[in-house]
């Protein structure tokens, strides 16, 4: 079953996707993604909340493999340029998928991956929970991340994904950096 919710959830994406070709994402409806998909309403709300929910699945599926990547060893920088690489790909569905504002937007989603990810990896480095100053520091590093990769994307992603993910090392906090650099991480 588990496997059968799987492609029923890459098939509404892919449907998405299709509509996002030619509709802005407020303006595309769970009709339109379920008419073009071959689902039912049914089958769409027994897999996600809402079309905000299944851009948010859609995206998760695009960063596990490099957040993976990064928990293996890699670096920060390296799971960055992952990260560009993916939404130069699907470009269409994120810059689609940044304009939205409304609640259960992918900026806020993105933003709560990534700081609870880099929250765990400190973890699992560590033992322990990153200490309050630092949890700020990353909370407001992922927020300026998060707000300087949107504007890339919907920007024309002029630098090359090598370059953001470098400018992404220089803007973090010395202490954050200082504590990347000790797990092997930075």
């Amino acid at each position: 079953m588990e496997e059968k919710s799987a492609d029923s959830k890459k098939r509404l994406a892919e449907a998405m996707k299709i509509c996002m070709k030619t509709t802005s994402v407020e303006n595309i409806t769970v009709k339109q993604i379920v008419e073009v998909s071959g689902f039912s309403r049914q089958t769409f709300y027994r897999n996600f909340i809402d079309k905000y929910d299944l851009i948010n699945w859609y995206f998760d599926r695009l960063l596990e493999e490099s957040f993976r990547e990064m928990g293996k060893g890699e670096t920060v920088r390296e799971g960055y340029i992952k990260k560009f690489e993916y939404i130069k790909e699907e470009r269409l569905f994120f810059i689609a998928a940044f304009r939205v504002d409304e609640q259960n937007n992918l900026k806020e989603h993105d933003f709560i991956m990534i700081y609870e990810f880099f929250c765990g990896l400190i973890r699992e480095k560590t033992g322990n929970l990153p200490e309050r100053r630092i949890r700020k520091l990353l909370e407001m590093y992922c927020r300026s991340a998060i707000y300087m990769t949107v504007k890339w994307a919907l920007g024309g992603m002029e630098e090359s994904s090598e370059e953001l993910a470098d400018l992404m090392i220089a803007a973090m906090p010395a202490q954050l950096y200082e504590l990347y650099v000790k797990l092997h991480i930075a």
